[in-house]
C-alpha cells in the first residue's frame, strides 16, 4: 500500500511558473492600479499557477464529506454522542446540513463519504469506502493499525481520482465525525510537538471541566503511544482518525493531478499536516478557507506556511467555511476571465516613478 501512495505523491510536481508569470502581467495589465485587489490577486496568481492556466474557471466543485467514528468518544471528550455522526451522516444524504446549504449557494456538490462510520447506512448518495467501523480508544492504544491508516490514506486518493475523473475541478475538504477535534489535536501534538493544552479545542462546544478532561486524554493517548513524528502514518495509526486519513488522502490524490483543495477547518487542518509530511510539495496545492475557532488552528496554518481568506470565528466542520470560500474563488476568476485591460479599454496606464 505505502508502494501505491508513493506513485502518486511521486507525480506531485511544483506550480507551473510559466502559467504564474502570464497570470501577474495580466493582473499588471487590468484596469486598476497594481496590487490594489490585495491577497485576491495573490490568489490568482496561486490558481494560475496550480491549474497552469492565467484564466482558470472551476465550473465543476466538489466538496468532499469524509465520515467516521473515534473511539476516544467513550472518555467523554464531546459534548455529543457517538450515535450522532451515523444520525448527521443521514441529514447530509438528504441534503439538510450547513454544508449542504453553502455548498448549493456556492454551485459545488458535496460527496458524502463513510470511511470509517460504526455503523451500516444504506443511501444511494453514499460513497462507501468503510474501512472500518471507527477507530478504537486512542488513550488506551493506537486507534487502529498502520495497515488501516494506510488504507484509509489510499481510499481519499481513489475518491480524488473517480471525482476528477468525472470532471471536478477543484475539491473543498470536509468532514463528519465526533470526538475528532480530540483526534486532530492528538495529531498537531504528535507531528509538530505542540503541548495539549495549546492544541485542544472546546470542539462541539464543552465546558471547562470537561476541556480540562480532554486535554488529559490527549496527554494520556500521546504517553501511551508515543507516536513517531517522524513517521506520518505511524501517527494516524496511533492517534489519529480515519476521516483525516482519508482526507489526507483526497488532498495528495488532488495535487497529483494539478488539482486546488480548499482545506476547511481543524480537521481539514490535521489531514494537511498529514498530507504535507507525507509529500511537502502537496501544500502548493492547499488553499485556506478560514481561521477555526478552535486554538489550534491558527498553529496548524502557521506551520503549513498558508494564510486563511477569512477569519468569522466557525467551528462547525463539514466544509462549512470552504463552501463560503468559493465566493472568492469565483470573483477571482471572473476578474481574470472578464475585466477590461488598459489597453483593450482605452484608459491610460501607470507611469513609472
Amino acid at each position: 500500500m505505502i508502494s501505491a501512495i508513493q506513485e502518486v505523491t511521486g507525480r506531485i510536481a511544483p506550480p507551473d511558473e510559466k502559467a504564474t508569470l502570464r497570470a501577474v502581467l495580466r493582473l499588471n495589465s487590468l484596469t486598476k492600479p497594481p496590487g490594489s485587489l490585495g491577497r485576491l490577486e495573490a490568489l490568482a496568481v496561486r490558481l494560475a499557477g496550480i491549474s497552469k492556466v492565467e484564466q482558470p474557471c472551476y465550473s465543476k466543485r466538489t466538496v468532499v464529506v469524509m465520515a467516521a467514528d473515534h473511539g476516544v468518544c467513550c472518555e467523554g471528550v464531546s459534548a455529543f454522542p457517538q450515535e450522532v455522526t451515523m444520525q448527521m451522516a443521514y441529514n447530509f444524504l438528504s441534503g439538510g446540513a450547513a454544508v449542504n446549504v453553502l455548498a448549493r449557494q456556492g454551485g459545488a456538490e458535496v460527496q458524502f463519504v463513510d470511511i470509517g462510520i460504526n455503523g451500516d447506512i444504506d443511501h444511494p448518495q453514499l460513497i462507501n469506502r468503510k474501512v472500518r467501523r471507527g477507530t478504537d480508544n486512542m488513550a488506551a492504544g493506537p486507534a487502529m493499525s498502520r495497515e488501516d491508516a494506510l488504507r484509509a490514506i489510499l481510499a481519499g486518493i481513489h475518491v480524488a481520482q473517480e471525482a476528477v475523473k468525472n470532471g471536478t475541478e477543484i475539491f473543498i475538504t470536509g468532514e463528519m465525525g465526533i470526538g475528532n477535534t480530540t483526534a486532530s489535536a492528538a495529531v498537531l501534538c504528535a507531528l509538530e510537538g505542540i503541548p495539549a493544552e495549546t492544541a485542544a479545542g472546546r470542539g462541539t462546544g464543552i465546558n471547562d471541566e470537561r476541556l480540562q478532561h480532554k486535554i488529559s486524554v490527549i496527554e494520556r493517548a500521546l504517553q501511551v503511544n508515543n507516536p513517531d513524528p517522524t513517521d506520518p502514518v505511524d501517527v494516524l495509526a496511533k492517534v489519529g482518525g480515519l476521516e483525516i486519513a482519508g482526507l489526507a488522502g483526497l488532498i495528495l490524490g488532488a495535487a497529483a493531478l494539478r488539482i486546488p483543495v480548499i482545506l476547511d477547518g481543524f480537521i481539514s487542518g490535521a489531514a494537511a499536516l498529514i498530507a504535507r509530511a507525507l509529500a511537502p510539495e502537496s501544500t502548493a496545492y492547499m488553499i485556506a478557507s478560514h481561521v477555526s475557532g478552535e486554538q489550534g488552528h491558527k498553529l496548524m496554518l502557521d506551520r503549513l506556511g498558508l494564510e486563511a481568506l477569512i477569519d468569522m470565528g466557525l467551528r462547525l466542520g463539514e466544509g462549512t467555511g470552504g463552501a463560503l470560500c468559493l465566493h472568492f474563488i469565483e470573483a477571482v476568476c471572473r476578474i481574470m476571465r472578464e475585466m477590461a485591460t488598459f489597453e483593450s479599454a482605452g484608459v491610460s496606464g501607470s507611469e513609472s516613478v
